[in-house]
């Protein structure tokens, strides 16, 4: 049997942590190693406890969700984190995904769901919440093939000037994986150029101007 996945959790509503806290601990693969009312405060536990996951707000008094991904990155790189948010606007999801985050849900979502995106990330996987999925790639109507949760993540990465060798590191996967990515991205969207997945990707909301 796999050790319990270590996840901690960091939301300034004290309601919502002891709520998620209450039942992601009635799970027998989830330990919860901590809770925290804000970033600064969670590092410091994140630090000293070492979990496997963080499950992080972004609407944050001191310091956001997003402007701590990058720290906690810096500070913790083994650690996966997943956003969670009342938002499903495109800038959030597109800069948490830049900043190193593994993977997005809604605040809406069942408990089964949170409990889902907790496992695919731990295992190394990227996690997008439906309503989530549906705002970042929204149907395109024309024809084109729907990208997968990783293409969608690679697609973010390398629209936003990250190289095969970020995007390997970000995603903890290989360069190889990641031109594979790029081609599939390319093939179903009909883009043959970077500069062009740019374009596409600032024409459809996902990179700010």
């Amino acid at each position: 049997m796999n050790p319990p996945i270590r996840t901690l959790l960091i939301d300034n509503h004290p309601l919502v942590l002891d709520g998620l806290r209450a039942i992601l601990e009635t799970y027998a693969q989830i330990e919860v190693t901590g809770t925290a009312l804000s970033a600064p405060l969670g590092l410091d536990l994140a630090l000293e406890t070492r979990p496997d996951v963080i499950l992080m707000d972004i609407n944050m008094p001191q310091m956001n969700g997003i402007d701590a991904l990058e720290l906690f990155k810096e500070k913790l790189p083994a650690a996966r984190i997943l956003m969670l948010s009342m938002h499903d606007s495109r800038e959030y999801i597109s800069t948490s995904v830049m900043y190193g985050a593994a993977g997005y849900i809604l605040k809406d979502v069942t408990t089964e769901e949170i409990v889902a995106a907790i496992e695919t990330v731990a295992s190394g996987g990227t996690y997008f919440s439906e309503g989530v999925r549906a705002s970042l790639m929204g149907p395109s109507g024309d024809g084109r093939q729907p990208l997968t949760t990783r293409e969608q993540a690679v697609l973010l990465l390398i629209a936003g000037g990250k190289s095969n060798r970020d995007t390997a590191a970000l995603l903890e996967i290989s360069e190889h994986t990641v031109e594979t990515h790029r081609k599939n991205i390319k093939r179903k969207l009909g883009i043959a150029t970077t500069a062009g997945l740019t374009r596409y990707a600032l024409d459809n909301g996902l990179l700010e101007r």
